[in-house]
């Protein structure tokens, strides 16, 4: 199990800001320049000013002049030093956020689909976007305290020890009771941010199932209670985002009146010692001075609270294993397979077994269908060809080659999907139709529209290919949507391919217009065919029949009819024919 200690997590993030050190650099050299500009200020309150405020000696026009230019200098070098120190910092913590979202998304794309059945999909992206947004406020507001108050805390307590190590004494002798405070709601503030931001997630999660599941919420009244559900998240997150600035915000009443005490010591040790008016106001500036790091220290130990509550979940996210990997010998497929075998395989998914002892020798153009009940395996078996999965046991071929010794990227490369539930982007039609091959010409693009069947209404469509199909492909029917995916599929001259119940939720017409696509698709390839329709799959060459994970039939529509067994029941069940 990954560290998740305090100082594992400062550490993996200071990797990151590692490459900007020069900048990081460079913040810190400005901030020491903003702390010795602010500290220079001292000796002016102490020593020159009483010299102009004085009636009783007037100061020349020169001398003024020279006073206010050396006041103006320090303010611009302050001021300077303030910027400088503020914008490196800044952008260190934003670059630092950038990089660690860039890996967050490759590590994403990276994971196996079996990773996302696990997971909310709500939950990385809510850990991807909204939780670096809190690191990056966090660190951004930590970095620029830390590059100037330490340097600015050192000058001052250096002047007011120089200047009357007693009073300094007298004024110090409660800083320590600061660090009880610090401490104390430091650790509340984890707590609260972690479980704020674990709110949050849920927000994101429930957000995203209620507008993308919108029509099944619309069909079945549920608005109210989807509404209703949402809020109560809401109120949880208001709550645990409360305690968190609550502990946040409770260290700087606490460090003022601790201040307060201390200067009013130094008031009572001024008095008694009879000190001179001016020197004891530059001492009084020196105490707000030295209080305001103290305080702004303080709040550094607790707003770096959210920043490992935040780390902590974007590195778990970063720490979760990818399943499906590349040997490091693996080669690239460089021709397209022919003969596809399946050698006593089985997978399982956690301790439940999905295929069990599969044995199939698929060649070169041969069109396999795949039947069964839900849960019986199908889509497992045809997801081995991709490597979405790897087998538990056994071995899946290629030409006599393990699929795992091949580079997943070229091997995908052969094989083309179409599946039921289609995905398509909210890009145009022609840039849907590239996504396989993003460098395809107009000439290819519209070549593969025609054999999927979907030029005539995309040439009648406003912009043609041009379109805008919006999110998820609202503007097309589904049937369109089907053969934009088909014509994406084939647009890469799959040798394999493999169609997940790609017409099942269609209406008639549109399975007609579909199936003809698929007609024109499949000329000379492997197909794997995984339908519930048994009518769209009595031309392929075998049919399997899977129960449990297992093959318990295998043979052509008429062979398997005549075997009067499962298949002739799945059949007789979705004819309504009687015995």
């Amino acid at each position: 199990m990954p560290d998740s200690s305090p100082p594992h997590i400062y550490r993996r993030l200071l990797e990151y800001a590692r490459p900007y050190r020069a900048r990081l650099a460079g913040g810190i050299v400005f901030g020491l320049l903003f702390a010795g500009s602010t500290a220079g200020t001292l000796p002016l309150v102490r020593d020159v000013l009483p010299r102009f405020l004085n009636v009783e000696t007037q100061a020349s026009t020169m001398a003024i002049l020279g006073v206010v230019a050396l006041i103006l200098t320090v303010a611009m070098v302050r001021g300077m030093g303030a910027f400088l120190s503020f914008y490196l910092v800044q952008w260190v913590g934003n670059r630092v956020v950038l990089d660690l979202r860039k890996k967050a998304i490759d590590h994403l794309m990276r994971l196996s689909v079996g990773r996302y059945s696990q997971a909310r999909t709500g939950e990385a992206i809510s850990r991807t976007m909204n939780d670096t947004e809190q690191l990056q406020f966090g660190s951004s507001n930590v970095l620029r305290d830390l590059v100037k108050q330490p340097f600015l805390l050192v000058f001052t307590l250096g002047y007011i020890l120089r200047e009357d190590w007693v009073l300094a004494l007298c004024s110090l002798v409660l800083f320590p009771a600061c660090l009880i405070p610090i401490l104390s709601f430091g650790r509340r503030a984890r707590i609260a941010a972690r479980s704020r931001q674990a709110r949050l997630a849920d927000l994101v999660v429930m957000i995203q199932e209620s507008l993308y599941g919108i029509r099944v919420v619309k069909a079945f009244r549920g608005e109210e209670r989807e509404a209703n559900r949402f809020k109560k998240a809401a109120h949880s997150y208001f709550r645990y985002a409360m305690k968190s600035i609550r502990a946040r915000s409770s260290v700087a009443p606490v460090v003022i009146f601790i201040s307060a005490m201390g200067v009013s010591l130094a008031l009572i040790y001024a008095n008694r010692t009879g000190m001179a008016w001016n020197e004891f106001t530059a001492f009084l500036v020196a105490l707000v001075l030295l209080y305001d790091p103290v305080k702004r220290l303080g709040k550094v130990h607790v707003n770096i609270q959210p920043i490992h509550a935040s780390a902590e979940r974007i590195f778990e996210l970063l720490d979760t294993p990818i399943d499906i990997v590349d040997k490091p010998d693996a080669v690239e497929m460089q021709e397209p397979p022919c003969d596809i075998v399946f050698e006593n395989v089985s997978f399982r998914y956690g301790n439940t077994a999905v295929l069990q002892d599969i044995n199939l020798h698929v060649k070169s153009g041969e069109k396999i269908a795949l039947v069964g009940s839900s849960g019986s395996g199908k889509t497992t078996l045809v997801s081995l060809l991709l490597r979405f999965f790897d087998v538990s046991e056994g071995r899946v071929l290629m030409d006599g080659r393990d699929v795992r010794d091949y580079t997943t990227a070229s091997l995908r490369g052969y094989v083309g999907l179409v599946t039921q539930d289609t995905f398509l982007f909210n890009d145009t039609v022609a840039g849907n139709i590239r996504y396989g091959k993003m460098d395809a010409t107009q000439e290819e693009v519209e070549a593969v529209a025609h054999l999927a069947h979907a030029h005539d209404f995309v040439s009648v469509m406003d912009d043609g290919y041009e379109t805008m199909i919006g999110e998820h492909g609202v503007r097309l029917s589904g049937g369109q949507k089907q053969r934009l995916a088909i014509a994406r599929a084939i647009l890469t001259d799959p040798k394999i391919l493999v169609l997940d119940e790609a017409t099942s939720a269609l209406d008639t017409e549109s399975e007609r217009q579909v199936q003809l696509a698929l007609d024109e698709a499949t000329s000379g390839r492997t197909v794997f065919a995984i339908a519930h329709r048994l009518s769209t799959i009595k031309h392929c060459d075998r049919i399997l029949v899977l129960d449990e994970g297992r093959i318990v039939e295998m043979g052509t529509h008429e062979e398997l009819l005549a075997n009067n067994d499962t298949y002739k029941r799945l059949y007789d069940l979705q004819f309504g024919v009687t015995q």
